[in-house]
């Protein structure tokens, strides 16, 4: 297998995710205290270093694409987007209600950015699994 180019808008989609990913988390190591039932042992700092570390797994699935192995790239990249999901979490430890629309609105731009990053790497891995397919489903039309 050939290194791949990663089309444009999946590029843009990772850079969505990344923002709105950022934004949930400043938000939060910065209002950490008003999010409700959030453990008392976890502080700012431990949310910018998880956040650091998610954005680790988009930026190697990146720099992974890059080399003869794209499709390994790519499932790490479907990784990132999928840890996207994880700010849904917020809401087993209380209610939608409890948050403030600030919280909500940065923990569902996150979820909704993921999904369209996770749904556009699910595409490319599936067009590259059976071009085949793809290319014959294209020149039906």
């Amino acid at each position: 297998m050939i290194a791949l180019t990663l089309p444009k808008h999946l590029i843009v989609l990772m850079a969505l995710y990344c923002a709105t990913s950022l934004a949930h988390f400043l938000h939060n190591a910065q209002f950490l205290a008003d999010y409700p039932n959030m453990p008392a042992w976890l502080s700012p700092l431990q949310v910018m270093g998880a956040w650091l570390a998610v954005t680790a797994v988009g930026v190697l699935g990146w720099l992974v694409t890059r080399t003869r192995w794209p499709l390994p790239g790519l499932l790490l990249i479907a990784a990132y987007a999928g840890l996207g999901f994880d700010g849904l979490a917020h809401y087993t430890l209380a209610p939608m209600s409890a948050h403030s629309l600030a919280m909500n609105l940065t923990i569902w731009s996150e979820v909704v950015a993921a999904a369209l990053l996770l749904l556009a790497t699910a595409l490319l891995v599936l067009k590259m699994l059976w071009p085949a397919r793809a290319s014959a489903s294209t020149s039906r039309r």
